[in-house]
């Protein structure tokens, strides 16, 4: 029978090693994990006929979930929406008392979704060859970012995996809702405006047209009101497709111009000299940065490595060269709340906060009590936009409305008023 060299952890972090005699490498890993082992390093000691019965056991696992791979590859191949509900899984698997690798395996044969099944499948063959979690997390850079790969990596280190899950699924869960308000707010002014557009697109091209015709057959001078929508008309007529022509290519052009890196932060850099999206942009990263930093500082993280981790979830590109700066001025001595208030996108009275946190050493709860604040205010920022928004977009286009009416109308008294009997 074969013999393994060891290298595992137990649930405490202590580490062991030794020699286990087992079939083949999987009856191996197994035979650990039923120890409350979880292996970091595993070496065969004998020939390579283990190697072939684990390349058997490996192709009896393919044979398996040939279903799966019968899908096209768009359908299995994973992406980022697979990540939380993955997490959510394996925590609640970790709860119940399995290791990670029992977790996966089980989540590899019992998960239905496609995607999510792709990927616990892949990450199981990982582990299943002896690689750590993280490191079969690593493989897959488009569902686990940066942050998620360390955070579970010291969470496999100090064998406080499952309380790193729980606050990496609580940290994910309070994105998605933040997204998710964020579309809900905006997805109410974006239809009335798209309502009005339309409504005032068919008086123009429909209904004004037609009532010149009708005004023009009856004879007499019209009035301004009606000569002013008569020609808006003709002029959108004749000369919109030029504007939707430029429209497209601007769209297209500045699209392009995001793809490069000076383009992208040209363009995030404008953004924040526009009054909405700016307001969108500061307190949307004030709130993810502070929130990212107290769960990375929290996990064991170095105020270092997690100030390098949190600035790169900035996603605009002149916000984040500030937290760089930030960053590195931390690094040559500066107090934290010193260096972020030099981004100047930060409010007094939250550096303030942040000051004391260090000074009294709890700086991880202070971040989440300032993440908690800018929720707030972000959640009364999207309020405020949504009513104002709604209420800009009803009363222009009932202005709109209005005004044809009383063009309409005084077109007819004033054409009528010019027979004769």
């Amino acid at each position: 029978m074969p013999s393994f060299t060891y290298t595992a952890r137990d649930k405490s972090g202590a580490t062991s090693s030794g020699v286990l005699d087992a079939p083949s490498r999987r009856d191996a890993l197994r035979r650990l994990q039923t120890r409350g082992l979880q292996p970091t390093q595993l070496t065969e000691s004998t020939g390579a006929k283990p190697a072939r019965a684990s390349r058997s056991g490996t192709a009896g696992h393919s044979a398996a979930s040939a279903p799966a791979k019968a899908l096209p590859a768009s359908k299995t191949t994973p992406t980022a929406k697979e990540r939380l509900p993955f997490m959510e899984s394996l925590a609640d698997l970790i709860r119940g008392g399995l290791s990670a690798g029992e977790a996966v395996r089980l989540l590899s044969v019992r998960v239905s979704q496609p995607r999510l099944r792709s990927l616990c499948a892949s990450l199981w063959s990982s582990l299943s060859e002896g690689q750590t979690l993280s490191a079969a997390l690593g493989q897959f850079p488009q569902v686990f970012d940066g942050q998620t790969i360390n955070l579970v990596a010291a969470g496999e280190a100090t064998g406080n995996l499952r309380d790193v899950l729980d606050r990496l699924i609580t940290h994910f869960t309070e994105q998605k809702e933040l997204r998710s308000k964020l579309a809900a707010a905006l997805a109410y002014p974006v239809f009335v405006c798209f309502l009005a557009g339309g409504v005032i697109l068919f008086f123009l091209f429909f209904l004004l047209p037609r009532l010149k015709g009708l005004l023009t057959s009856l004879g007499g001078e019209l009035p301004w009101a009606t000569k002013l929508l008569v020609n808006s008309s003709e002029f959108l007529l004749r000369y919109g497709i030029i504007a939707i022509i430029a429209l497209v290519v601007g769209v297209i052009f500045l699209t392009q111009s995001r793809r490069t890196a000076a383009g992208r932060l040209a363009t995030d850099a404008l953004a924040l000299r526009l009054p909405v999206l700016s307001g969108f942009a500061i307190r949307g990263t004030v709130l993810n940065f502070a929130h990212t930093l107290a769960v990375l500082l929290e996990n064991g993280i170095t105020t270092a490595e997690a100030l390098r981790l949190a600035e790169r979830t900035v996603a605009n590109e002149a916000l984040r060269a500030r937290f760089q700066e930030a960053t590195n001025r931390v690094l040559e001595g500066e107090a934290l709340s010193t260096a972020l208030g030099r981004t100047g996108i930060f409010e007094p009275l939250l550096l303030d906060r942040l000051s004391v946190s260090e000074q009294t050493g709890s700086l991880a709860p202070g971040l989440r009590d300032i993440a908690r604040t800018c929720r707030a205010q972000l959640d009364k920022f999207l309020n405020t936009f949504t009513t104002s928004i709604s209420a800009g977009v009803l009363v222009a286009a009932f202005s709109f409305v209005a005004f044809i009416a009383y063009a309409i109308v005084s077109a007819v008294f004033k054409v009528s008023s010019s027979f004769r009997f």
